[in-house]
């Protein structure tokens, strides 16, 4: 007993045959849906890629940095996270911790500290930062979200250009019968087809991709406070401003010199 052998898809050859009865406008419009569905799926593809790497450099990050007990253990430890947004802000706070501690340092019991005004400074490090790894993520995600607003309504343009075509034909040769019709029909419909080829693959992956998007640059915001309260805790000046100034008198009686406060 033999089995039927599987109908191939598009083994009818309908698109085939819409896409040679198509008009020439009609023939640009899937045209140019086929170039948009390629840029579209470059850029899927390449958003994966990204966030997928970004995703697992940013657990292994914070595996470390959940182990570490203090905000400079993972730069003096060497470790390297590329890929991870996380790591960038810590990389940016990391240095400009490192530039107050250098410039503008204070210090107290014999520790280096800085000032009210570094933490500050270190705050908008890891805010800069923080903006720029959200837009990094989110780069390309304009060419998913016009493909899928403009794919349909690039193929509907052609679709009805098309369907305006083939009527106005048939007007012309006063043959209004199914025959006559039905090319012309089919390869206005083309072009609608193809839009909605191009829209639904890319609207389900920026879906996906602004949901996973959006869980990593709240986790990056959330990052961002805590690292900068670690580096307070351990190396901003916190003492109250009677204790900074007897501190200071006390310095300058002695005839030593005093930083800043």
């Amino acid at each position: 007993m033999t089995s039927l052998p599987l109908t191939p898809m598009l083994a009818s050859g309908a698109l085939e045959f819409a896409f040679k009865n198509a008009t020439l406008e009609g023939k640009i419009t899937v045209g140019a849906l086929v170039f948009v569905s390629l840029f579209s799926w470059s850029v899927i593809i390449t958003k994966i890629i990204q966030l997928a790497r970004a995703g697992r450099a940013t657990r292994k990050f914070f595996s470390a940095y959940h182990e570490s007990r203090e905000a400079l253990d993972i730069h003096r430890s060497g470790a390297k996270f590329d890929g991870a947004p996380a790591y960038e802000l810590y990389t940016a706070g990391r240095e400009e911790l490192q530039f107050q501690l250098t410039k503008h340092p204070v210090v107290v019991k014999g520790e280096a500290k800085i000032t009210q005004t570094g933490s500050d400074s270190v705050r908008v490090a890891l805010e800069e930062a923080a903006t720029h790894e959200a837009l990094a993520l989110e780069k390309g995600m304009i060419v998913l979200s016009t493909a899928v607003a403009g794919g349909p309504f690039i193929g509907l343009l052609g679709t009805v250009w098309g369907v305006m075509e083939t009527f106005s034909g048939i007007a012309r040769a006063n043959a209004a019968i199914l025959t006559a019709m039905a090319p012309g029909v089919a390869g206005a419909l083309i072009a609608t087809v193809i839009g909605l080829l191009v829209a639904i693959p890319a609207m389900f992956a920026y879906n996906f991709m602004v949901t996973t998007i959006r869980h990593l640059t709240q986790e990056l915001d959330g990052y961002a406070s805590r690292y900068a309260n670690q580096i307070e805790h351990t190396y901003v000046d916190n003492r109250d401003i009677e204790e900074k100034i007897t501190w200071a008198l006390t310095k300058s009686e002695m005839g030593e010199n005093t930083p800043a406060i």
